[in-house]
C-alpha cells in the first residue's frame, strides 16, 4: 500500500494536497462503518479528489475481503484511511500492509494528548501505542513535511 493511515478527518485538504501527490497513490479506500453507509457525505467528499483518483468507500470489516477480491496489480497505488486507531486494529491479522501512519485524531472529551496532533482515550493508549501487539511499524507523521521527531 502506498500509504494506510488513521485521521479522523478521512479526505481532506491534507490528504489531497500532500499525502496523495507524495505516495503517488491513483486510489483511495476509506474505511469507516458511517461514511460507507452515508452516500451524501461519500459525494460530499468525492468533490474534492482528483477525477484520475478513484475512492471506494467500505465498512471496516469489508475492506480486506473488498482488498481479497479486487486482487490489484499495483498495490502501491493505494492510500487507505481509517479514523480511528480501534478501526485499524481489525485489520490487525490481514497481511495487507507493514506500516500504518498514525496522523489526525484529534480532541474530543476524555481524550488526552499523546502527541501534537494524536489525542487517545486515556482507556484505549494501548490500542494506539502497544507496539508489540500490532504487526506493524506505526509511524507518526502528520504531514510528509513535518515527520515525527
Amino acid at each position: 500500500m502506498a500509504l494506510v493511515r488513521i485521521d479522523n478527518r478521512l479526505i481532506h485538504g491534507q490528504i489531497i494536497e500532500t499525502w496523495l501527490p507524495h505516495t503517488g497513490a491513483s486510489r483511495i479506500i476509506v474505511a469507516n462503518d458511517e461514511l460507507a453507509g452515508d452516500v451524501l457525505q461519500q459525494e460530499i467528499m468525492s468533490l474534492a479528489i482528483p477525477q484520475s483518483v478513484t475512492t471506494l468507500f467500505v465498512n471496516v470489516e469489508g475492506l480486506a475481503h473488498e482488498l481479497d477480491k479486487s486482487p490489484v496489480s499495483n498495490p502501491e497505488s493505494i492510500l487507505i484511511l481509517f479514523s480511528n486507531c480501534s478501526d485499524a486494529k481489525e485489520l490487525l491479522t490481514a497481511d495487507w500492509f507493514e506500516n500504518l501512519n498514525i496522523g489526525n485524531v484529534h480532541y474530543s472529551p476524555g481524550k488526552n494528548r499523546f502527541l501534537q496532533a494524536l489525542r487517545c482515550p486515556m482507556k484505549k493508549r494501548g490500542v494506539c501505542v502497544n507496539c508489540p501487539a500490532w504487526a506493524w511499524s506505526l509511524i507518526f507523521d502528520v504531514s510528509p513535511m513535518t515527520p515525527f521527531r
